[in-house]
Order: C-alpha cells, then structure tokens, then sequence
C-alpha cells in the first residue's frame, strides 16, 4: 500500500444566501480547513474541517494547529496507519474528520436512486422565518429544518405559523440546546396533535441525558440526539437507555467517515434510524457525507446536508452530487 509523503492545508470560505443563525451562533460565510494528502506516485486526497466551535470546540486555528501537529506523525505511513494515529492522537474531532475523509475509503456508491434533502429555516423573526420556508417550498423542498432560540412562544408561535401556511411541509424542529424540561414539554403538548411536526433535536443540554430521557418518555413526537451524541461509545449509551429516539450522525462530530460507519453499523443492527446531519461545511465534507447517505439510506431516514442550498453561488464545481430543489442525485 502506498505511504503519505505529503500534507498540506488552506483555508477557504464560501459566501451564503443568508445570514445562518441558531440559537447558539450567526454566520454569513461557510469558513473552514482543506487538506490535500499526496500518496506516492502523486495522488491525491482531499479532506475539509469547518470551524463550529459551539459544537465540537474547534475553531480554524485549532483546527489547523491539530493538523499541524499530526503531519510529521503520518508522514511515510499508509493511510491504515495513519488512520489509527489520528484516531489515538488527542486532537479535535474535526480536524481528525478531514484527514479521516481524505484517507478512509468506502464502498463505491452505486445506488442511483435520488434522496430527499432538507433545507434549514434560520432562527428569525416569525414572519422572516415564513418568508424563507415559502421561497424554500417554492423551489421544491418539502423538509424544513426549523432552528428555534430559548423563547418556546415564538417556537409555538412559529410552528403554527408554518402549518398554517405550508400545511403539507414536514418540520424537523431544532432547538440546539435552549430549551429546558417545562419548556420543551410545553412544545410538545401545544404541537403533539400535528403529524407534520416529525421530531425534535436535542431540545435540552447535550450532558442533561436524565432529562432528556424523561421528554423522549414523554413524547409523542421522536426526539433526536445530536449534541449529545458525539462517538460511538455515546450513541450506544442514548440507544441503550433509551434516553433519544433518534441519532444524528455527523462526521464532524464523531471523527470523520470511518467513525461514523461504525456509528451506522451499530444503529443498523439495533434497529434505530437516524439522521445524517453536517455543520455548514465545504463541498468535499458534503460528498463525504453523501456518500453514507446513499450506502446507509436503509437507516439514514433524514439527510440534512443542506450546506450547498445556502451558499450564495449554487453548483460548486467540487460537488459530486447534484442537487434538484431538496432532491440530491448521484452522477
């Protein structure tokens, strides 16, 4: 097998559409890291790294420093050593996700029949929301992603606003943490009559597991994990106690796409689907993802990789995937 000789980084950004706001962050730009691994005999591979600190802790600077860090460790290895460097080496996971995604190979995908992709509906005021997810229905997606801040009026304000209006849209409702126990249970009894609200994210703190096992118990809408599922060992814990319905997988999460494959396996056989989820992210993190979610569609029940309906220029030539309103194709 042929050994690393080289690895270099840059930093890119791509401008979006519209500001991204949830309740724990504001961007008007997708900022993240690009490696390039040159093999002997000069091929290449190509992995990215987003900064999302709120979420995993990194920024472009730990990111990069990570990176930094680990090369002369992999030089001269194969990507099987490498991989199993950075997967013990005490870096972020994301800047292990980039190498990760450059050096682990999957199964080719050979599944030629389109997803469904949803769209996010940024935190705003209520009638700025419902202006998005019209233009978004409009252009063919039919799974909005809602992001909600602390305030749970205006999330059950909004939510009907939503129903009201697109009566046939699903809404994944995301609060990313800034509920509480009250609050969430609130939601839930005011929306729990409408079949198009399909799930919950991580409503309460990600180490609040006690709490969110008494909401999944008392819910009649699916509740989703996603900051409070980072590895393996924690997903097996949330399915094992019965502490979420779902998962959200993200490889900037869990370490990159060797992680999440053994994630997807794990849910695979206990019977728990999953979403597959991103941070606003670059084009090559987004074919990685894409890829598991053709291969694992089985488990995979929503796709929330969204990141190239936002950015300001659509079509990114790096895309391998082509996306038709919230349809994605494979090439």
């Amino acid at each position: 097998m042929k050994s690393i000789v080289s690895l270099t980084l840059h930093r890119e950004s791509i401008p979006l559409k519209n500001p991204f706001t949830t309740a724990l962050r504001s961007v008007d730009a997708v900022e993240f890291i690009r490696v390039c691994i040159v093999l002997e005999g000069d091929a290449k591979l190509y992995g990215e790294a987003p900064a999302t600190k709120a979420v995993t802790g990194e920024d472009l600077d730990s990111i990069e420093h990570n990176i930094q860090e680990i090369v002369p460790k992999i030089l001269g290895k194969t990507p099987k050593e490498a991989l199993n460097i950075i997967h013990d080496a005490p870096i972020g996971n994301s800047a292990k996700a980039s190498i990760d995604m450059a050096l682990f190979e999957l199964s080719p995908v050979t599944d030629t029949q389109p997803i469904k992709c949803d769209i996010t509906i940024s935190l705003q005021e209520s009638t700025k929301m419902l202006e998005s997810a019209k233009r978004a229905w409009a252009n063919g997606v039919q799974q909005l992603k809602v992001k909600f801040g602390e305030d749970i009026q205006h999330a059950i304000d909004t939510t009907h606003l939503l129903l009201q209006h697109l009566p046939d849209a699903e809404l994944l409702v995301d609060a990313n943490q800034a509920w509480n126990l009250q609050t969430t249970l609130a939601y839930i009894n005011e929306l729990k009559r409408y079949p198009n609200v399909k799930l919950i994210e991580q409503p309460v703190k990600a180490d609040e597991l006690e709490v969110l096992k008494t909401i999944t118990t008392n819910s009649s809408i699916p509740i989703l994990a996603d900051e409070s599922a980072f590895t393996l060992q924690e997903v097996q814990t949330i399915v094992e106690n019965n502490i979420a319905d779902m998962i959200n997988i993200k490889l900037m999460k869990c370490g990159g796409v060797s992680e999440a494959v053994k994630i997807l396996e794990y849910v695979r056989k206990q019977g728990v689907q999953c979403m597959l989820g991103s941070m606003l992210e670059g084009p090559i993190s987004i074919n990685a993802a894409l890829d598991l979610a053709f291969l694992y569609r089985d488990v995979i029940k929503y796709v929330d990789l969204d990141s190239p309906l936002l950015y300001k220029e659509a079509n990114h030539p790096l895309l391998r995937y082509r996306f038709e309103g919230s349809t994605v194709f494979s090439q």
